[in-house]
């Protein structure tokens, strides 16, 4: 498992590593190296030889990688070898549009709960088998809770309010879409995604490189 040593954007290559060798396993190639893997996802393949270097040694020099036996490692460095539950919490267009996204379930995410405050949205399906309940459910839930990360997409001005209920849940991990870094305590994993700060990587990269 990692180690709280090993950096984030190694841990977020992982996840990238994992994506191309399901896709070569998918294609029935049985073997790569960190040169294929690094010209595939436009790093240098010292740095792919870096990452894997964390959790041990993976493959053989001259003979590569066993691409079955390195995507099945690496699940497991992840926690991906099983399925997680997942809730939406706020369940708006970004909600719904992340509870319809196809690659979930493949890999390994699965939406088992649905919560917002809206009166209009409650008790409607929002996937088979998944209707939307109130947030104010949380909060009689305790520990009983059938997921394990929340996705939250509610408005900033809510967000730390409605990750402190599902911290007092018992919810594991949230992943935040709200445009605010949220306060938490060692119970409960926080990562966040904002869009904006992306859109803002970006446009200086592009500056960069046209001045």
């Amino acid at each position: 498992m990692k180690s709280p040593k090993v950096p984030k954007p190694t841990i977020k290559r992982l996840a990238m590593y994992n994506r191309f060798l399901r896709e070569l396993r998918d294609e029935g190639i049985p073997k790569t190296s960190s040169h294929e893997i690094a010209e595939a996802l436009n790093i240098k393949a010292s740095q792919v030889r870096k990452d894997l270097s964390y959790f041990g040694e993976f493959g053989k020099r001259g003979v590569g990688y066993d691409v079955e036996n390195l995507c099945l490692k690496i699940h497991k460095i992840l926690g991906t070898e099983r399925v997680w539950n997942v809730a939406i919490i706020g369940v708006g267009n970004l909600g719904r549009a992340i509870s319809h996204y196809p690659e979930l379930e493949k890999y390994k995410f699965k939406i088992v709960a649905a919560y917002d405050v809206d009166k209009r949205k409650i008790n409607s399906i929002l996937l088979p088998g998944i209707p939307i309940k109130h947030i104010k459910e949380l909060k009689n839930k305790n520990n009983d809770l059938d997921f394990e990360i929340a996705i939250l997409t509610v408005p900033s001005n809510v967000a730390q309010e409605v990750a402190n209920i599902l911290i007092e849940a018992g919810v594991k991990g949230i992943l935040n879409f709200a445009p605010v870094t949220l306060n938490s305590d060692d119970r409960v994993v926080i990562e966040n995604v904002d869009f904006v700060v992306s859109l803002k990587t970006l446009t200086y990269e592009i500056v960069s490189n046209y001045e």
